[in-house]
């Protein structure tokens, strides 16, 4: 979430909306995150956001530097247009999930701009009572799952969950002047803090091995992006650098989740001290190498997207395959 500087409006018009939804949608294509849920005020926005790859604060950069560009472009004005860096937080799936969907989607009637939530257009609930193609690129299916697994019955069950309040659980959270950055139960936060709190050196850790994608996916997309055959990337050449073995040993390193042994062994059987010292290589030619950063993000847009078709926690529902 994120507001505009000084309290000022971050949308004139109907077509600053509809620039920020334009840029929303190129992000969740570009670096593989998954957009569940949203909502546009005048001032401010709420979004629902999965980042499988770990990248929220690459994600969020783009939208942000991208939207301040083409407002302020449109508006003819210069210099920042919100308040600051977004405000973020990590939401345990459960009922707390479907919470903060429901949180979401009554800003508007909260505020009293509206009588329901189905009168403002500028959220995602319309889309979650719709089957329009257009908005195919939202990931609205999790989250209806969790009211039904038909998707009529998801749908109603939907509509009469978010016609009634919030809890009081979710509004005593969000009235915290600093709320905390942990949003589940407090077997949840426990877990998180034990087991990723010792990992604050990472900017951002990804999310849990069911999100993760396998070697194999991994192999794959580096091999359509380079145009080769997989076994191209498991041989081991004495004396000769190869950058898409290289760049799928990177990707297998932040993103599979497997140890630098069990890495290794992937590709040929190296020493585990030899994956780490591809990961460094990689690390620093990125910093200069503009070409080699274009085509992992391109690689790890396209991953996500593989993941996705693989990934049983993401599959249709049956019947809108027939819609």
């Amino acid at each position: 979430m994120n507001r505009g500087r000084r309290g000022e409006n971050i949308f004139s018009d109907k077509t600053d909306f509809e620039i920020f939804l334009g840029i929303l949608q190129e992000s969740s294509e570009l670096f593989g995150c998954r957009v569940a849920a949203f909502c546009l005020m005048s001032n401010h926005y709420h979004l629902l956001l999965q980042t499988p790859l770990g990248n929220l604060s690459r994600v969020m950069r783009h939208v942000n530097g991208l939207y301040t560009q083409r407002y302020n472009r449109r508006q003819k004005v210069d210099g920042q247009l919100f308040r600051g860096r977004y405000k973020s937080l990590l939401v345990e799936e459960d009922s707390h999930l479907v919470e903060l969907l429901r949180y979401i989607h009554r800003n508007p009637v909260r505020a009293h701009i509206c009588k329901s939530v189905s009168d403002y257009r500028w959220s995602s609930h319309h889309v979650y009572v719709s089957t329009a193609k257009k908005w195919d690129w939202l990931y609205t299916d999790f989250l209806l799952k969790m009211f039904s697994e038909t998707l009529d019955k998801a749908i109603t069950e939907y509509e009469k969950f978010v016609q009634r309040e919030e809890s009081e659980e979710i509004i005593d959270f969000f009235k915290k002047k600093n709320f905390p950055s942990i949003l589940g139960s407090r077997n949840f936060v426990e877990l998180v803090k034990a087991k990723y709190y010792r990992k604050k050196k990472h900017d951002e850790v990804p999310q849990s091995k069911d999100l993760a994608p396998t070697i194999i996916e991994i192999k794959k997309v580096v091999g359509l992006c380079y145009k080769i055959d997989i076994k191209e990337l498991e041989e081991v050449t004495r004396g000769q650098e190869k950058e898409p073995r290289n760049v799928a040993i990177y990707l297998a390193r932040k993103h599979s989740g497997l140890s630098l042994a069990e890495i290794g062994k992937e590709f040929g059987c190296i020493k585990y001290s030899t994956v780490s010292n591809v990961v460094r290589r990689i690390e620093n030619k990125l910093a200069e190498n503009n070409q080699l950063s274009k085509m992992i993000t391109l690689i790890r847009g396209k991953l996500s997207l593989e993941h996705r078709k693989n990934c049983p926690l993401f599959a249709p529902f049956s019947k809108r395959e027939t819609l």
